[in-house]
């Protein structure tokens, strides 16, 4: 068998400065060894239990976050960016999937970090009339592939909002507890991977008794996106198709999930082009 995990930073423990999250800054050594040791005791734990082969996405900020070297024969590894369906590439490959450090939605009171794909360009983005943190971005992507998400571990309050309504089954480890935007509990490192080998023993459980299953997202998907400027609102506008329905937001119908990934990914770099 073969398990996919998808990683991101900001709802890794101990990660709570913006001097954490990219190369460069003061604390990203920090929490490329915290990041790194969670997906080696993730990788780990899952070979113990039958996978063979684990597909590692880096998938935070330029998406070389990851000390390689550190990580077990057995990982493969998916880094930079741009890449198609980003923090899901490949995920069609796999037989299970796993969200390690991820973040609330933007807009979550006493979450660190909270923001929907990219904070500098969205303000909410909207799946068929539902509100969508990147969890559940990544999980419709995934469950189009028919994979489920079996763990998701990260920030409590994702845990006990999104992932809780939207997918049960899936395995919630908490890796932080949210006190602000820039502020947050972590445990121990130590406890942090005994919590972490407990899930996944019980992930893969439910996993092979046929308890975890795709979270689907009904098709055509009607995207709507609300950006943080009018001008990033302009540019989304210009594709065709693209219906503008207020000054911050659009609007759009997608064949499925993967089309309206794209495209959200397509608007982000268009935005990022206008700074």
């Amino acid at each position: 068998m073969r398990a996919y995990v998808s990683v991101d930073m900001e709802g890794m423990p101990f990660v709570v400065s913006e001097d954490h999250l990219a190369p460069g800054r003061p604390l990203f050594e920090e929490a490329r060894r915290v990041a790194t040791a969670v997906v080696a005791c993730v990788a780990e734990e899952l070979h113990q239990r039958g996978f063979s082969e684990v597909i590692v996405a880096d998938s935070h900020g330029s998406m070389v976050n990851l000390d390689v070297e550190r990580l077990p024969e057995y990982v493969e590894v998916i880094r930079g960016f741009p890449r198609p369906v980003s923090m899901v590439a490949c995920v069609e490959e796999a037989d299970a999937v796993l969200f390690l450090g991820y973040h609330a939605k933007f807009g979550t009171e006493r979450a660190t970090f909270d923001h929907t794909y990219s904070g500098r360009v969205y303000r909410s983005v909207h799946v068929n009339g539902v509100e969508a943190s990147e969890f559940l971005l990544n999980a419709y992507v995934a469950g189009h592939y028919g994979k489920p998400v079996i763990l998701v571990a990260g920030d409590e309050r994702l845990l006990e909002e999104d992932v809780a309504a939207h997918a049960p089954w899936a395995v919630r480890v908490p890796l932080k507890r949210g006190l602000s935007r820039l502020a947050a509990r972590s445990f121990s490192l130590e406890r942090t991977r005994r919590m972490l080998r407990e899930g996944v023993s019980e992930a893969v459980r439910r996993f092979a008794a046929g308890e975890a299953r795709p979270l689907r997202v009904g098709a055509p998907v009607e995207l709507r996106a609300t950006f943080n400027s009018t001008a990033y609102a302009d540019v989304a506008s210009l594709a065709p198709g693209v219906r503008r329905v207020g000054p911050l937001t659009v609007e759009y119908s997608a064949r499925d999930i993967v089309e309206a990934y794209k495209l959200l990914e397509l608007w982000a770099l268009a935005a990022v082009a206008l700074r």
